[in-house]
């Protein structure tokens, strides 16, 4: 039964540790009488106002001079909608009590999140704007299950905590408020008392926008509204499917210099950006992180909103409004997406209710020496239903076509760069982290089953077994996996001089050894041009038309190798500099006058590999399966010369690769194909068009002489540093 408050009651509220407001404020009958009460520090008179009649009820009485008001409503005995005429000063305001209006959360929304399984978490928790009782607002709910009292508080209160406490939903740990008046725009935290006594200001976990760093308050926004599945993007997506990933830092894709060198916003990026990539022929833009964080260094890779697109270039609007503008251009959007770890500042997630509520509370689990940062604790409903929650959120909300999931090896190892006594082992005993793992797999498996279109892709370097398998088949549940691999010995190879390569010969051709084992995509990823590592090209030995050859052969030998692809922005440029997310891409090479013909060539061929391999059903179809693959030559070490077949579909879809990574020209050089008949240069690297020396073949016809196991073979000409692929003609 309420009791009138007592002077130890209102103590509590002005000093921000009521655990319990609403069993105070607002109306509450006793002994029949209907009371109200207010708390309104520093506030002068108060009267209350009914809202259907707009008469004046009662005047309240001032029983705290700090502003705690309380008084009788006569003749009435049941609840009703009111108002509150308060004068602070010489200005008087009509005010809506927060504490008249009901619980913000629904019973079944207080079942699932006990429970812990609520998919779509951010449906009820954040800051929603919504009406009640034909009110306007914002009704308010946080996770923070320890906390002794949470208030909201923000640019409508004076950032002041004793102004709007919240109330504590025990059977699930959520505090919950409806502020009204309160609209979009408003600026807001979660001012929490923690289990320790501590008072810390929180950003929320689930707001779906931020003010612009260094500001790190969160925002009011609407939720954006659901959109349909689409066909069409889960074709763009399929196996079967041509893809080719431009990987963006938007940041730094390019800048203004003559007005201080600002980034573009996510509208002037959807006008720019998309037509160029539209243009180069790539299918997909996967963008560095682009939730909310604090510092631009960390190219969005420690994040602190994850339901917030960055504020640096517009608001959510404008977000959808890009990913809008790539679909209706025909172009996948990719986010990079960051659930295992973040940082450690004093607004974010860390010891947020007082405790280690997101991460874990033993630093050998729960901090990540490589990044300083903290882990979260995949073994907490809460936490995992918070990221699951989260990929839903960007494809059903945003549309994104895919999730590039970040640093998984860091993820499914608890030793993960630790050395003995670092670390814990799992309770079996091992390195390997089950919560983790059941985590990614419970993720994509939501992930697929809900948006099928969609697809998660994996960034893991090590040899983890069924990254890009179902569940069910014992798997992590991802569509594609990183093919790092691949990478790191592809690159080692070019590195070297062309007169040792012949002694790692290997490098070139044991991708194909494990080309099955997963669904790899080849990733020439911005991890590849910074921390001194110097660009692509640079990367290139020789002389500068050595340089641009090796670049341009390794391109096109990627391009025709079984696996998706992705290049990280500036390589189609073939930039000199390593990148710098400070500055904006070099732009100028581009002008014949400051690149001559070299970079136009690069940038010329990356348009037309792009072509051929969508063009060609041979080069994407068969990507994961031996069926379409099949070496011609992969001995000879001698010339450095590679040679094989990509197959598609159709018995007819055939294409023969060959390169070239020496430069010296092969004359009459012997290659069986597959099939008898005219066969024709289709690309060729070494062309004029790319500042080749224009050694080449043009058609050619098979020859009745067997060689490498074909009945027939072409004798011709393979261009120094260069790749060339050749298609039967009729």
């Amino acid at each position: 039964m309420f009791a009138l408050p007592d002077q130890v009651a209102i103590d509590a509220l002005f000093n921000g540790s009521h655990a319990d407001p609403f069993s105070i404020l607002g109306l509450h009958e006793h002994d029949g009488v209907l009371w109200l009460h207010a708390l309104l520090p520093d506030a002068g008179d108060v009267s209350v106002i009914d809202t259907k009649t707009e008469r004046t009820l009662a005047t309240l009485e001032r029983v705290d001079a700090r502003g705690f008001f309380s008084g009788k409503i006569p003749r009435r005995k049941n609840a009703f909608p009111y108002r509150l005429a308060v004068r602070w000063g010489d200005a008087s305001f009509d005010l809506q009590d927060p504490y008249r209006f009901g619980a913000v959360l629904g019973d079944v929304d207080v079942w699932l999140l006990a429970e812990g399984t609520h998919q779509r978490p951010y449906q009820v928790l954040g800051a929603h704007l919504k009406e009640l009782d034909g009110v306007q607002g914002v009704a308010f709910s946080v996770w923070a299950p320890n906390a002794q009292r949470v208030s909201v508080v923000g640019d409508f209160n004076l950032w002041d905590g004793r102004r709007h406490p919240m109330r504590l939903r025990r059977e699930c740990g959520v505090w919950e408020i409806f502020l009204p008046d309160v609209a979009a725009g408003a600026l807001y935290k979660y001012e929490i008392l923690g289990a320790g006594g501590h008072i810390e200001l929180k950003s929320d976990p689930y707001g779906f926008a931020a003010e612009l760093r260094p500001g790190t308050a969160s925002k009011a926004a609407p939720l954006p509204a659901v959109l349909p599945s689409s066909d069409v993007r889960r074709k763009a997506n399929a196996f079967n499917a041509p893809i080719s990933i431009y990987e963006v830092h938007l940041g730094s894709w390019r800048r203004v210099p003559e007005q201080g060198n600002r980034w573009l916003s996510y509208r002037e990026l959807a006008d720019t950006l998309i037509p160029y990539v539209k243009e180069l022929g790539f299918t997909h833009i996967e963008l560095l992180p682009i939730n909310e964080h604090p510092f631009d260094g960390s190219w969005g890779y420690q994040p602190l909103g994850l339901y917030a697109p960055t504020s640096r270039f517009g608001s959510p609007e404008d977000f959808r409004h890009f990913i809008e503008t790539a679909h209706a251009n025909g172009i996948g959007v990719l986010l990079d997406w960051v659930p295992g770890h973040f940082p450690t500042d004093a607004h974010g997630l860390a010891h947020f209710d007082g405790t280690h509520l997101f991460e874990h509370s033993d630093p050998r689990e729960g901090f990540h020496q490589d990044w300083s940062t903290l882990i979260y604790n995949f073994g907490r409903n809460e936490v995992r239903n918070y990221l699951t929650g989260n990929a839903l959120y960007w494809i059903e909300r945003f549309g994104i076509d895919g999730l590039r999931v970040d640093a998984v090896a860091s993820m499914l190892y608890r030793d993960y760069s630790r050395k003995d006594g670092e670390w814990i082992p799992n309770h079996l005993g091992g390195r390997e982290n089950l919560e983790a793992i059941h985590f990614l797999r419970s993720m994509n498996e939501t992930v697929g089953v809900a948006r099928p279109e969609a697809i998660t892709l994996a960034e893991e370097s090590t040899a983890f077994p069924a990254v890009s398998r179902p569940p069910a088949m014992g798997g992590l549940g991802f569509h594609y996996k990183w093919n790092m691999g691949w990478m790191h010995d592809t690159l080692e190879y070019m590195q070297q001089d062309p007169v040792h390569r012949k002694y790692h010969h290997h490098k070139m051709t044991f991708g194909m050894v494990y080309a099955y084992n997963e669904n790899f995509v080849l990733p020439l990823s911005h991890d590849e041009v910074v921390h001194g590592k110097g660009s692509l090209l640079a990367r290139m030995p020789g002389d500068t038309w050595q340089q641009f050859a090796n670049l341009r052969a390794y391109y096109a030998f990627m391009w025709a190798h079984p696996g998706k692809k992705l290049l990280f922005m500036g390589a189609e440029l073939a930039q000199g500099r390593e990148w710098n997310h400070d500055d904006s891409l070099d732009w100028h090479l581009l002008d014949d006058a400051v690149g001559g013909p070299w970079h136009r060539g690069v940038h010329a061929l990356v348009r037309d590999l792009n072509a051929v391999y969508k063009a060609q059903p041979a080069l994407h179809q068969i990507d994961f399966d031996p069926a379409g693959f099949q070496w011609i030559a992969h001995d000879d070490a001698e010339n450095s010369i590679f040679s094989f077949i990509r197959k598609g579909e159709a018995a007819d879809e055939q294409v023969v690769v060959l390169a070239n990574f020496t430069p010296v020209p092969r004359h009459a050089y012997v290659v069986g194909v597959p099939q008898a008949g005219r066969w024709t240069e289709i690309l060729n690297t070494d062309a004029t068009f790319y500042a080749g020396t224009n050694l080449g073949n043009g058609a050619l016809e098979a020859e009745p002489q067997a060689s490498h196991g074909f009945a027939q073979s072409l004798t011709l000409t393979i261009p120094p540093l260069a790749t060339i692929y050749l298609k039967r003609v009729g």
